[in-house]
């Protein structure tokens, strides 16, 4: 992995971490305060919080990811450390999901008159369970790349010793 695109790619990062942190900060202040113009057309305070946690999911992922790509920049992405923040991932994807299908919940009942909205918004919620599966899937292939490296590295010992 090029420099260029690890820095893209932590800059993107960090401004989505810091972007997050300080759209939760003020949505919360805003719930704390009691200064919620909600003025009964849509439960905002449950929306807002619904948008915290799914901040949340973008935060964690986001983590992963850094520390995902800090272990491909060290050469250590093939070890089974990095199952760990891959699950990370997969977990935040699914909460996210979750979290969507919850936000179509919440809309559900405004939307009586068109309920096709509610069910663009589940299948929204389906797709990004599908993202999930994707990541699932990349985990499988890195558990082959492991198991592989794993083998490849027992029998360069075997070589050695032969030799």
């Amino acid at each position: 992995m090029g420099k260029l695109a690890v820095r893209a790619l932590r800059g993107v990062l960090a401004v989505v971490l810091v972007g997050t942190v300080f759209v939760q900060a003020s949505m919360v202040w805003t719930l704390i305060s009691g200064n919620d113009p909600e003025d009964g057309s849509l439960p905002l305070t449950a929306l807002r919080v619904i948008t915290i946690l799914g901040m949340v999911s973008a935060q964690v992922a986001s983590v992963c990811v850094w520390r995902l790509v800090a272990m491909v920049r060290r050469g250590t992405v093939f070890s089974h450390h990095a199952f760990r923040y891959v699950d990370g991932v997969i977990g935040a994807i699914v909460a996210a999901a979750l979290l969507w299908f919850a936000v179509t919940a919440v809309n559900a009942p405004g939307q009586r008159d068109d309920p096709g909205v509610t069910l663009i918004m589940g299948g929204v919620g389906v797709a990004i369970l599908g993202v999930a599966l994707i990541v699932l899937v990349l985990r499988m292939l890195l558990t082959q790349a492991v198991t592989r490296d794993v083998e490849a590295a027992r029998m360069q010992a075997e070589l050695d010793e032969v030799i």
